[in-house]
């Protein structure tokens, strides 16, 4: 018995969306995860970007569990001596929630070549509207 291996000129994409409204970011996170790798399909092969199209709609009501809000803080350095920049959750979710949407979801995924690939796949809009729905996504809920 041989092990099936996915070629790239083989892979069949799909699009889905996930409505993060009310959810954790961390389940969101890594249900995209999972579906940006392909690791939702019997096909996965781990050196092939196998996975779907995920779009993420109402990152600006996403969840946050526990003390999170204020205690968890992103950083930035722009490369210059004094350079570093701290926000919190907080102030991310209120002026920013793509970009925290997104760190969390690429955070999950490889941090290579693949990885840059793979997260090309994904859409975030902070609101409930989407500009991708001639490709018919597939709805998918989160328990």
């Amino acid at each position: 018995m041989k092990t099936f291996m996915e070629k790239k000129e083989t892979v069949t994409r799909n699009w889905y969306v996930i409505d993060a409204e009310g959810l954790p970011l961390g389940r969101v996170a890594t249900k995209a995860a999972n579906i940006l790798r392909g690791k939702h399909k019997v096909t996965y092969t781990p050196h092939i970007d196998c996975g779907d199209y995920v779009i993420i709609v109402n990152a600006d009501k996403v969840k946050l569990t526990g003390n999170k809000l204020n205690d968890k803080i992103y950083y930035n350095h722009s490369g210059y001596p004094g350079g570093l920049r701290e926000r919190t959750a907080k102030e991310m979710i209120e002026k920013y929630p793509v970009e925290m949407v997104e760190r969390a979801v690429k955070g999950m995924i490889p941090h290579n070549r693949l990885g840059r690939s793979i997260s090309k796949k994904l859409f975030v809009y902070a609101g409930s509207e989407h500009k991708h729905s001639a490709q018919k996504p597939i709805s998918i809920t989160i328990d």
